[in-house]
């Protein structure tokens, strides 16, 4: 198979490059061909070079502030070149406001300071992959939030809450004795809440109230494709609690990622079907 070809430039009157090159060492370690076109490249003459070169994918980056401009003008350009197959990702100090924008105006994905070049050869590998086999989907945001779990010293008293002032019912109740856990399902419009009771002292959901307390325990994301996405988390650099999935309460997959992630959230995905959550 043909080894992913990327050209990382630098578009406008930016002088700096020590991070455009970073990056571009950091993707040949990951085994990819890079070409770096230097500083001060115009988008037309960066749209030329990557057809020239037969690119995948171009990386621009920017610092100077005019990335509104010249991100969107390289994309306008590979349109009308007629290589819109060509991915384009950018970097550099962009504000998260403009982030949306670019995105939304065919820039595939941007990088911000801080992103580890391992995420970002991960991302662009897949991307690329994806495109070349016409497949789509794992890059994509998860479906939505399928649960959120919070953890109570007693069902029956949290119940009270729940149910007397917003008339939320339980579906189901469910005992996990692998978790030392007891699960009671309250379904919303949009998603669940599950209330997770201790079993005994031993269960990690009595070791996170010994130790923090009642409350929120955890966030869960549906997803397609689970054990895709962990792959993929995994080559990001994301640190998992579970690298394939289990059965969850309800019997669906389930994997929970490391607390470290998400500045000390602990977040489940789970694969859910006819959008029925889990534990």
């Amino acid at each position: 198979m043909r080894k992913i070809r990327v050209l990382v430039a630098k578009p406008g009157l930016d002088g700096h490059d020590r991070g455009a090159l970073i990056i571009s060492q950091a993707l040949r370690d990951a085994g990819m061909e890079v070409i770096y076109t230097g500083l001060r490249q115009t988008p037309k003459k960066i749209v030329k070079a990557a057809i020239q070169e037969d690119v995948d994918a171009i990386g621009l980056s920017s610092l100077s502030g005019a990335h509104n401009v010249l991100f969107p003008e390289v994309v306008k350009l590979l349109k009308t070149e007629n290589a819109e197959d060509i991915l384009v990702f950018g970097g550099g100090v962009i504000p998260y406001e403009d982030i949306k924008n670019l995105e939304q105006n065919g820039i595939k994905k941007i990088f911000t300071p801080g992103t580890s070049t391992k995420t970002i050869a991960a991302f662009i590998e897949k991307a690329v992959m994806e495109k070349r086999n016409g497949q789509l989907g794992i890059l994509d945001p998860p479906n939505g939030i399928d649960h959120i779990g919070i953890a109570v010293r007693s069902i029956d008293d949290a119940l009270l809450f729940y149910r007397n002032h917003f008339s939320i019912e339980v579906e189901k109740v469910v005992e996990v004795e692998s978790q030392q856990v007891k699960v009671a399902f309250l379904p919303l419009t949009n998603c669940k809440l599950e209330l997770l009771e201790p079993l005994s002292d031993d269960g990690a959901i009595a070791k996170f109230i010994n130790k923090k307390g009642e409350g929120i325990h955890h966030i869960a994301f549906s997803v397609n494709s689970l054990q895709d996405r962990l792959d993929q988390l995994k080559k990001e650099g994301v640190k998992l609690i579970n690298e394939t999935p289990k059965n969850g309460a309800g019997g669906y997959p389930i994997a929970f990622l490391h607390p470290k992630n998400a500045n000390g959230v602990l977040v489940e995905l789970c694969e859910t079907h006819n959008n029925e959550g889990d534990e």
